[in-house]
């Protein structure tokens, strides 16, 4: 990347609106803009203009007015890239956009890559490499939960406490490295029980933040919801209960659903990735097989299982069917939610007789049973709380970090593999050039989330996923 050149793109989403935001950035974004941009005062200079002002007048193909626009100005180190930017509200018309962007091509710029406004942010030190990627997350937020939590690490909450973490170590290893200069001379200016205390601390919060990815994942992508049963439970219609919309196919036929289907829904700020599986039978079909052996891979994919059963059912088919879903879940943090639909079909009593928790040994933990009627959406309201108790969201109210990223996530694990190996070096006495090493390693997983230590290969594959006027 040339910093020394001006970029442009359009910032707003592609398309005809009501306006349209093009933003041009570089040491010749002002003097560009100004060969184009005609102030409606017209003893003004655009360069002349103070930081942070606004300025109304037209854009113009020489003597030509293209569109009345607003224009916007930032003065470097002032911006959200640390270079001058000029920012172009003009009204949303494709033509407009483009004409405007050909005008500025015209007279110097050249247009943007994917993500180089948030890279030049990067390596112009306006922002660390986590909290550039955590702009893009906050794009992306489709909840509000994953908003709050893209915000925080976009503030620096992340990686400040990654940066506090790696000077504390980066002070210790570097007096052990001293202490291998003077080897001859047997002294020690580390102290080693100092140094397992801040081990010991560093351990604890790399265990915590990698507990958290579980819950930052599935803010972010959503909470994977397998609803799963026999065929003709009513998969499909609590599914389009769920979602107020006819999503899945209904029929009395058994076998509907051969494929899965998946649809989203936002729920108190979090998102719920529903899937509904193929029913559950015996079955010669080949394409139906296909579809019940998907589901059974799903089940273990889920976080959540919502096994729903016909309430006219025996007591043995829906007990052999909690069985049998639960063997095919992973241990962990699964959780089982056993709806019974169909309640208006039985009695009240029936239900409260056969359907109670304590019914079913079965489930443990966090399980739970609810008994409700998806096609009058009886009851519905009870499983939308049962949901929601699956998701431990302590961590965002407490405004604690929450790792979302797959590269952070895989950074913290190898980091934390070295704090392991360096307290197991100092506990069985190692030497000090073998407990720098591992030091260096954490401090290198360590400065790879926060871009302290980087290569073009990792920033480029993080930035081309960014739109290009961000």
């Amino acid at each position: 990347m040339i910093l020394e050149d001006t970029i442009c793109a359009i910032s707003t989403p592609p398309g005809t609106g009501a306006i349209a935001v093009i933003r041009i950035a570089g040491p010749e974004a002002i003097n560009i803009s100004e060969k184009i941009f005609r102030p409606a005062s017209r003893h003004k200079k655009l360069s002349e203009q103070r930081a942070q002002t606004i300025h109304y007048g037209s854009i113009s193909d020489g003597q030509k007015e293209i569109d009345e626009v607003v224009l916007s100005l930032f003065r470097a180190p002032h911006s959200f890239t640390g270079d001058d930017i000029v920012e172009i509200s003009c009204h949303g018309a494709i033509y407009i956009q483009q004409k405007i962007l050909n005008l500025l091509i015209d007279n110097g710029a050249r247009m943007a890559k994917p993500g180089e406004f948030t890279q030049r942010a990067f390596l112009n030190g306006k922002m660390d490499l986590s909290q550039a990627e955590a702009v893009a997350d906050l794009i992306a937020a489709r909840s509000e939960s994953a908003r709050r939590v893209a915000l925080k690490q976009m503030k620096g909450g992340f990686s400040n406490q990654l940066i506090n973490l790696r000077a504390k170590l980066l002070e210790f290893t570097s007096l052990i490295e001293l202490e291998l200069d003077f080897s001859e001379e047997d002294v020690e200016f580390a102290d080693r029980s100092q140094l397992i205390n801040l081990v010991n601390e560093i351990d604890r919060v790399l265990k915590k933040l990698i507990d958290s990815f579980s819950l930052g994942n599935a803010i972010k992508n959503g909470i994977p919801v397998a609803i799963v049963g026999h065929t003709n439970a009513g998969k499909s219609t609590l599914l389009n209960a769920l979602l107020q919309e006819e999503r899945a196919i209904v029929s009395d036929v058994h076998g509907t659903t051969r494929d899965v289907i998946e649809d989203v829904m936002n729920i108190e700020g979090i998102t719920f990735r529903f899937i509904d599986t193929a029913g559950i039978r015996e079955t010669i079909d080949k394409v139906e097989s296909m579809g019940i052996a998907l589901t059974y891979n799903k089940i273990k994919q889920a976080s959540v299982v919502v096994l729903i059963m016909d309430a006219r059912d025996e007591d043995k088919k829906i007990h052999k069917a909690v069985s049998d879903v639960k063997n095919h879940m992973n241990s962990g943090h699964q959780q089982l939610i056993v709806v019974i639909n169909k309640t208006d079909l039985v009695s009240p009593d029936t239900i409260k007789k056969r359907f109670s928790e304590e019914s079913f040994r079965e489930l443990t933990g966090a399980d739970a049973i609810v008994p409700l009627s998806a096609k009058h959406h009886t009851n519905l309201d009870h499983l939308v709380r049962e949901l929601l108790k699956t998701v431990d969201t302590g961590a965002i109210d407490n405004d604690e970090v929450v790792v979302t990223n797959a590269r952070h996530y895989e950074a913290l694990k190898n980091a934390r593999d070295g704090i392991i190996r360096t307290r197991q070096g100092l506990e069985t006495g190692i030497s000090g050039d073998f407990i720098a090493q591992d030091i260096r390693e954490v401090l290198h997983y360590l400065g790879e989330i926060t871009g302290q230590i980087s290569t073009d290969e990792v920033l480029g594959n993080i930035f081309k996923n960014f739109c290009i006027g961000k």
